[in-house]
């Protein structure tokens, strides 16, 4: 008794059963598609809509003959045009013009809005200090002192090895009070710069040491730029800058760049 071989059509019935039990129910091709390109510029409107366009590979008769479906683009909103901060000028006519004056300023102003849930904390230290820390901010945990938590103990560490006593160094803040997700370049285009750069004045530091290549813009140049010192109102401090200390933290092969680094620096400042 011989067996019939099976239609096409079975073929096929049988082919979508096998499919159907593994669970595929979609179709998939083999292209790929750029999910997270630039989108295409939108096609000119036609007449009954702006913004609604025919596929360019649908048929001739789908085309001419009737509207098409607005595509994801006419769909979706243009994002909003990103404007710059606007600039204010947080120190105002009268800028203090000592640092005694200056931490009362930084902890008092309403000009500088507090980080809600976070309090103000003051920079410590000395004027003419031998070296100026400036950090992007106050760390979560601090209250009475400036980097009481982590940061502040591999700080300590890293003084020490340098050679240096804490009490002769200056340790700052670009910012008041702890501010998660802080866009620096924002703030410095804000006016927050000004603040720095005059802060920086009034410490008198004999050389600035920076944690953290966002606070760049806060000195006026841009992290790809290597900062070799900070010139204001004339008078002109070497400086260096680094990564974060919560990054030299996580990753210790920063730590060996930083110290790279500071040897070629120190040996020539």
């Amino acid at each position: 008794m011989t067996r019939l071989a099976p239609s096409l059509a079975q073929e096929f019935e049988s082919a979508l059963a096998w499919w159907q039990m593994a669970g595929v129910d979609c179709d998939f091709v083999d292209d790929a598609t750029t999910w997270l390109g630039d989108r295409a510029e939108a096609a000119p409107a036609v007449a009954r809509g702006a913004g609604i366009r025919a596929r360019p590979d649908a048929p001739a008769a789908k085309r001419e003959g009737t509207e098409a479906a607005p595509t994801r683009e006419a769909l979706s909103p243009a994002p909003p045009a990103q404007s710059a901060p606007a600039r204010r000028d947080f120190l105002g006519d009268s800028p203090p013009s000592d640092l005694a004056a200056f931490r009362q300023w930084w902890m008092e102003t309403p000009a500088l809005d507090a980080a809600r849930g976070f309090p103000r904390v003051p920079p410590r230290g000395q004027a003419g200090a031998a070296l100026m820390v400036l950090v992007p901010q106050p760390e979560a945990e601090d209250r009475e002192a400036l980097l009481s938590g982590p940061q502040g103990r591999l700080l300590a560490n890293i003084i020490a090895a340098l050679g240096l006593d804490e009490s002769a160094v200056y340790i700052a803040a670009a910012l008041p009070s702890h501010t998660p997700l802080a866009d620096l370049p924002a703030l410095a285009a804000s006016g927050m710069d000004a603040v720095t750069m005059h802060h920086i004045a009034l410490a008198a530091p004999q050389r600035v040491l920076v944690f953290g290549t966002g606070l760049a813009p806060m000195l006026g140049t841009t992290p790809e730029q290597y900062l070799r010192e900070i010139n204001h109102n004339g008078r002109k401090v070497p400086a260096s800058l680094s990564e974060t200390l919560d990054a030299l933290m996580d990753m210790p092969r920063l730590k060996a760049r930083f110290w790279r680094r500071w040897m070629e620096w120190s040996a020539t400042n």
